[in-house]
């Protein structure tokens, strides 16, 4: 890279954007440790001194927002948006993608509770000033995580290898995007989020980084099992229409073994070994009950999300905010 291409990739403006849910007990050290880093990238000439922190409050019922507020107004390069209500993580971090866009030239998202190590964002803008547009955090290994969740998550990430859904093994929502990424992702207009496989799909030079991930530094996390299998089951449906193709290989393997057993039970007629009983006969009727039940809640869940586009709403409403660190002037200023 020339020193003049190097000079327009650094110097840059960076946000960082942090959905937060409930996170009173930790988020007055992320906001400390992110605030403190990011003066420092400045020092260090990797990005502009108008870089700020964009913490997204999706309707927190706690002290969020209280503390929001409070550390807008006494840190100089953090400010917030606020959502009515509690609106999700993708749909959150959606929110705050958009609102950071206009604003920055790179957009790192991080959850609220410190587990990514945030000490690879500078490598991230390395990788940046390289000419990658997108680049990913990667975990080095899941040694932290429960023999449960590591199991499940290895699964999950050959389901989706198998249902042809593009994705980034152990990878989440921790990364950097140019600002003409960014752009790019905020034309998908699509209601139900999965971004983790959106990103894949826009196409430009991606690069990664690896870290360790560490142990919550507070409060308990936002995302139990029911949370997980829904963004499971989600990132399946909104890529993939396997499951459906699925429903036809088992409907004619159903037809196959109810030809087979037809064939059976006609031999056995005209042999005389007919046996009476109705155990093989309510056997058949729950299988053949629980595969069309199965069929139709699989059909279902794609005729729901059909519903949900088909209405079009918005996917969050911003209910106040402060974005003087970000160089935009509030109301009636």
């Amino acid at each position: 890279m020339t020193e003049k291409s190097e000079e327009k990739r650094y110097g840059r403006t960076l946000s960082i954007v942090v959905p937060c849910y409930n996170e009173q007990e930790v988020l007055p050290k992320t906001v400390s440790v992110l605030s403190e880093y990011l003066l420092s990238l400045v020092e260090k000439g990797k990005i502009s001194g108008s870089s700020f922190l964009l913490f997204v409050n999706d309707g927190s019922a706690d002290d969020t927002l209280k503390i929001l507020k409070e550390r807008s107004k006494a840190v100089e390069n953090v400010c917030y948006i606020s959502l009515s209500r509690n609106c999700g993580h993708q749909n959150a971090l959606m929110a705050g993608l958009s609102t950071a866009c206009p604003l920055s030239d790179m957009i790192v998202s991080i959850d609220a509770d410190l587990q990514d190590d945030v000490n690879v964002i500078e490598q991230m803008v390395d990788e940046y000033a390289d000419g990658a547009e997108i680049v990913y955090g990667v975990r080095g290994s899941r040694k932290s995580d429960t023999f449960f969740k590591r199991g499940t998550a290895q699964t999950y990430y050959r389901v989706l290898k198998s249902m042809g859904v593009k994705t980034i093994y152990n990878h989440a929502d921790f990364r950097l995007m140019g600002k003409a990424a960014v752009e790019e992702l905020l034309r998908y207009r699509e209601k139900n989020l999965y971004i983790r496989g959106l990103i894949p799909e826009l196409g430009f030079k991606t690069a990664s980084v690896n870290y360790e991930r560490k142990a919550r530094e507070a409060g308990e996390s936002k995302y139990p099992f029911n949370k997980m299998l829904a963004l499971a089951l989600n990132g399946i449906t909104s890529f993939s229409i396997k499951p459906l193709r699925l429903i036809i290989s088992i409907g004619a393997a159903v037809m196959i073994i109810c030809l087979l057993a037809a064939a059976y039970a006609f031999i056995s007629y005209l042999s005389g070994h007919v046996e009476k009983g109705w155990t093989s006969l309510i056997l058949s009727i729950w299988f053949l009950g629980g595969v069309q039940l199965l069929s139709i809640g699989v059909i279902g869940e794609y005729i729901g999300k059909i519903y949900s586009e088909v209405k079009d709403r918005p996917l969050y409403c911003i209910e106040e905010s402060d974005l003087k660190a970000a160089g935009e002037k509030m109301p009636g200023e």
